[in-house]
């Protein structure tokens, strides 16, 4: 059985930090959505993704898009990082040092199944029709 302060790396409840920035932005000579990965990384955190949008406006109200014939090239980027609510929290003031100027939210969420590199035991809903199982 999981508890609430082990990470979700066996599922259970968990905390989602969704961090929305320009494609452009950097941070040190290098994106800014790969210095928040790699800053997660360092921190442990189990995991984090990075979407790129293909359309959005934030607080400038101006409209990027990746349609063929536009001039946008500062797409919307998403990074997503996922774990226990006091390893998220933890890693806020990284992320405060980076100064960040986009929006990040926070969701409370439940990780269903995470086995991570070790292959070890991830609970939740076992395998699904037709998947096998462990």
């Amino acid at each position: 059985m999981t508890g609430a302060t082990e990470s979700p790396r066996l599922g259970g409840p968990a905390l989602r930090l969704t961090v929305l920035v320009g494609e452009n932005d950097r941070c040190h000579h290098r994106p800014l959505y790969s210095e928040i990965v790699h800053r997660a990384r360092a921190a442990g955190l189990a995991g984090a993704s990075v979407f790129r949008g293909v359309e959005g406006f934030g607080a400038s109200s101006m409209v990027h898009t990746a349609r063929l014939l536009s001039l946008s090239e500062d797409l919307p980027v998403a990074v997503v990082i996922v774990d226990t609510e006091d390893r998220v929290r933890a890693f806020l003031p990284e992320l405060a040092e980076l100064e960040v100027e986009g929006l990040a939210t926070l969701e409370r969420c439940e990780v269903l199944r995470y086995a991570g590199r070790t292959g070890g035991p991830a609970t939740g809903p076992g395998p699904g029709p037709g998947e096998a199982g462990a």
